[in-house]
């Protein structure tokens, strides 16, 4: 899918929980995740893991979702 102003927005505007609980349980073929936005979607869940305490974050938000 192509990234639009739009589609940045929504994405930046998602907790990291949400983007990772969306990643992992979003059905196969999903648009959010193919093209320029699956890029930056997964570019922007990098760079919010990568931040002081991500890592921390992002298990914790994984057990949340019940994978962890």
């Amino acid at each position: 899918m192509e990234l639009t102003k739009k589609n940045k927005k929504t994405i930046d505007d998602k907790s990291y929980e949400q983007l990772l609980s969306h990643w992992r349980f979003a059905p196969s073929g999903d648009l959010w995740f193919q093209g320029e936005t699956g890029d930056y979607w997964a570019k922007r869940m990098k760079e919010l893991k990568s931040r002081p305490g991500g890592q921390e974050k992002h298990v914790k938000d994984s057990k949340s979702l019940g994978w962890g």
